[in-house]
């Protein structure tokens, strides 16, 4: 448009030190980006933690609201999470379930619960590759899970 037409065009002015400024910030990603990947500084390492005990079992919704603990070798059920409660339990469950959907794979290949020689305990579908690590949650989420694994067949 033109200055007749009363529409003034304005000149966008980035500031030379801002530019710098933002070249530098680039740069340093980079470099830090590259450091961390040669060195393995920053990063975390969990070659020394290793399963001292894991369970497998499978899962399987029941009538009345609750889980039924299935055992994989012998579909004998070992137990049963109630209807009604364990909130994290079941939201962890059906998020495994949902995502068993997802790669449409059924409820026939077992969990797996295992506890880790540092403490913490993960839920593993080795059907899918999902981990879920426990800690998180908190003990009574984790003490909850160690009595489902006490309940499945030890490996």
């Amino acid at each position: 448009m033109s200055q007749a037409e009363g529409h003034v065009e304005a000149e966008i002015v980035i500031p030379k030190g801002a530019l710098r400024a933002a070249f530098a910030l680039v740069a340093f990603a980079l470099l830090a980006a590259s450091v961390g990947r040669l060195t393995g500084l920053g990063t975390v390492r969990t070659d020394h933690v290793v399963a001292v005990q894991s369970a497998a079992m499978r899962f399987e919704d029941r009538a009345d609201g609750g889980i039924s603990v299935v055992s994989p070798d012998s579909s004998r059920i070992v137990g049963v999470v109630e209807a009604g409660g364990d909130g994290l339990l079941r939201t962890v469950l059906r998020s495994m379930a949902f995502d068993r959907r997802r790669h449409s794979i059924g409820s026939g290949p077992a969990f797996t619960i295992s506890r880790w020689s540092d403490g913490h305990l993960t839920l593993d579908d080795p059907a899918t590759g999902r981990r879920v690590d426990l800690a998180p949650f908190g003990t009574d989420n984790m003490r909850r899970f160690t009595e489902l694994m006490t309940m499945g067949e030890k490996r």
